[in-house]
């Protein structure tokens, strides 16, 4: 449905040149969305398949095992959207001191994405409510350290930003001047705390990424903050037990359609548009997580049932259950998290490594670092090993 813009262009005056900035309106739309046909059907998919995906923390034997690397994976994916070369792999080294293959500030700036999505995710638990001071925290938390850490970390920008274009007067688009971003945040954070029944939360979740991404509040780090969002608004709402939902992959394919359909929504109000592929994206993404999280459980089962046969199998599992909860290990991690001596961790490694479990990543004789090898594979789906 187009509405016509959803907001008002304003000039804004510079030092050279004049621009024309967007001011957006209040959520929810006005005129009210049209749910219904095919978008309500879409939604209704998606949200049957978000309920599919909270079941399969059921299916895992620990979901925290799944979580771990799945955080890593996403915080991979949306800061390799913002020109990041990490891989999973590079991350994985990185968090146990060892170099990763591309340039440490890239593998610091995505160990800052899980820093923050973790901050956001403690500070829920404990009772915070979803709100601009969570909202700033967890940009406090992504540009603590790095590049981006003199954007003014955990403070609403000060100053104009602007998207694509070399200054504002040639961008493609202007969000709000600085003057006014905290009443939009305001405005956004009352829209947050509307009841589900006002507002069902998938539509919620896609309306305020919208709105977020419009204001575009910081200096720096506003789309991994906008992608942050919708994950922890679904968490805190009680859609998924656990935070298992994350659509960077999805909108990294459909890039161009993801920036199209931003702007239609603020020049044409065609929010139904945005709504349609955003619960495709849900549905999709959930999907893919509840096949990878059953192939995972499939692929430990085999590999313990192997493991059993061989000739060190007590130590040889418990190295295999400690690969579970981190894939990228040294000799000396499984000696803490296993309790062995470093011979009997030597030889129980050197079991796995003959039956395919694990494969040596660096090439060194000392100080090795591991990898397991299948359970990488399929959690690298979409985003470089």
């Amino acid at each position: 449905m187009q509405r016509g813009p959803t907001g008002e262009w304003i000039t804004t005056p510079g030092a050279r040149e004049e621009a024309r900035a967007f001011l957006p309106a209040a959520l929810p739309p006005d005129p009210p969305l049209v749910l219904e046909g095919s978008l309500r059907s879409a939604l209704d998919a998606a949200m049957l398949a978000l309920g599919r995906l909270d079941s399969v923390t059921a299916l895992l034997p620990d979901p925290r095992l799944f979580l771990y690397v799945y955080v890593r994976k996403e915080a991979v994916l949306s800061s390799q959207i913002e020109g990041t070369q990490s891989s999973l792999s590079d991350l994985l080294l990185f968090e146990i001191d060892r170099a990763p293959g591309v340039p440490l500030a890239d593998v610091e700036e995505v160990s800052r994405y899980v820093a923050a999505l973790e901050h956001g995710l403690r500070r829920i638990r404990g009772g915070f409510p979803l709100s601009n001071r969570l909202i700033r925290e967890v940009h406090a938390e992504l540009l603590a350290t790095g590049r981006g850490a003199d954007k003014q970390p955990g403070a609403f920008r000060t100053s104009q930003n602007w998207i694509g274009g070399p200054r504002p007067g040639l961008a493609r688009y202007v969000p709000p001047p600085p003057d006014r971003v905290q009443e939009f945040m305001s405005a956004l954070e009352h829209f947050l705390h509307e009841p589900p029944e006002r507002v069902p939360i998938l539509v919620k979740a896609a309306l305020a990424h919208v709105q977020f991404e419009t204001i575009h509040p910081f200096l720096d780090g506003n789309g991994r903050v906008g992608r942050l969002l919708i994950s922890l608004l679904l968490w805190s709402e009680g859609v998924l037990q656990e935070p298992l939902l994350y659509l960077s992959l999805y909108f990294k394919t459909h890039r161009d359609t993801y920036y199209d359909l931003l702007q239609r929504v603020r020049t044409e109000g065609d929010w139904e548009a945005w709504l349609a592929f955003f619960a495709d994206g849900v549905k999709e993404t959930s999907e893919n997580a509840v096949s990878t999280a059953k192939r995972i459980v499939d692929l430990f089962a085999e590999d313990r049932l192997e493991i059993g046969t061989s000739r060190v199998p007590g130590s040889a599992l418990r190295v295999h259950e400690a690969l579970q909860r981190r894939p990228v290990v040294s000799i000396q991690n499984l000696e803490e998290a296993t309790g062995l001596t470093r011979p009997t961790v030597g030889s129980a490694v050197a079991r796995l490594e003959a039956l395919g479990v694990v494969t040596e990543l660096t090439g060194k004789r000392r100080n090795r670092v591991f990898g397991y090898d299948r359970y990488l594979d399929l959690l690298s789906d979409g985003v470089d090993r």
